[in-house]
């Protein structure tokens, strides 16, 4: 396996969910959930991404929940803590925070809504590496920010020493290509689907939505592709695929997965306006999903 920069963050990492409690952040909840990844194996855990929903946190909770992570994880299990912002000044204060928590590196999504140029790009993470020395893992997610990172720019990216890994989130198979061939960063699927085909070309593994229900699965699929039993990394990917497919596809992240946690007895499935709880047939095809994969009225997957 050719060595990457950034390599402590391949495998699983699972972009956790937010849990709240009457709506408040459920900071107990949190607790129990870190620990849960532990016993599971879970590679890392990335607290208040989009799945976590980061835009509805205010800065202190935004905080005061990767604190939580961080003191919970003791060592166990590394936190890639989310500090995007669309203000440079603003992931600034948030990369430091986590530095400061003890976070082992920094999720950083591109600037949304702003839709920088390729050297607005550059400069805003740049600018972020030159003010903290926390390991910074890009985070490229076009349908979300409404605009790309492209390969030439991550690989510019690629040669500030403290920025070591992309979690690619296109979709684009050319792209994460493009990226693999020009740099050394430590490529990471961002879509759960993808996760094996991003490894046949250099990928290492996932931030993953689906691990907050099945990690093992997960880490069993990354595990068998690296040790080269391909057969059994394509069996995992195709089970895997329908859980990906018909529970993310039902509503915007992270409804669908909330709502699965919820059913699973693993969250209250309480979620922040504007997102919205699912009617009774959409929380019913979440139900038949998990049911199918054997996660309702059967074993675990």
């Amino acid at each position: 396996m050719q060595k990457t920069k950034g390599e402590q963050f391949a495998g699983v990492t699972v972009a956790m969910i937010t849990p709240f409690h009457q709506g408040e952040v459920d900071f107990p909840a949190i607790r129990r959930l870190v620990d849960w990844h532990v016993e599971q194996g879970t590679d890392g855990l990335a607290p208040v991404g989009t799945t976590g929903e980061c835009p509805t946190l205010d800065h202190e909770e935004h905080e005061r929940v990767i604190s939580a992570v961080v003191e919970q994880a003791a060592g166990r299990i590394k936190v890639m803590a989310g500090t995007g912002s669309n203000s440079t000044r603003e992931a600034i204060r948030l990369t430091r925070a986590a530095r400061r928590a003890g976070a082992d590196g920094a999720l950083m999504v591109g600037p949304y809504y702003n839709k920088p140029t390729q050297e607005g790009y550059y400069r805003h993470f740049a600018a972020v590496a030159d003010a903290c020395d926390l390991p910074i893992i890009l985070y490229n997610i076009p349908g979300r920010t409404a605009s790309n990172i492209l390969p030439e720019t991550i690989a510019r990216l690629a040669e500030i020493p403290t920025v070591v890994a992309i979690k690619e989130a296109t979709g684009s198979m050319d792209q994460a290509s493009h990226i693999a061939s020009l740099c050394d960063l430590t490529l990471l699927s961002g879509d759960d689907s993808l996760t094996l085909p991003l490894l046949s070309v250099g990928g290492r593994g996932v931030v993953s939505v689906v691990g907050n229900l099945v990690p093992r699965d997960l880490k069993a699929l990354v595990s068998a592709y690296e040790a080269g039993r391909t057969d059994e990394a394509l069996k995992w990917h195709n089970k895997l695929f329908h859980l990906c497919r018909d529970l993310l596809g039902v509503s915007v992240n992270p409804i669908p997965v909330k709502t699965a946690m919820k059913l699973l007895g693993r969250d209250s499935g309480e979620m922040r306006l504007p997102l919205w709880p699912l009617d009774a047939a959409g929380e019913e095809r979440i139900a038949q999903t998990l049911r199918a994969y054997g996660l309702l009225g059967g074993g675990a997957g």
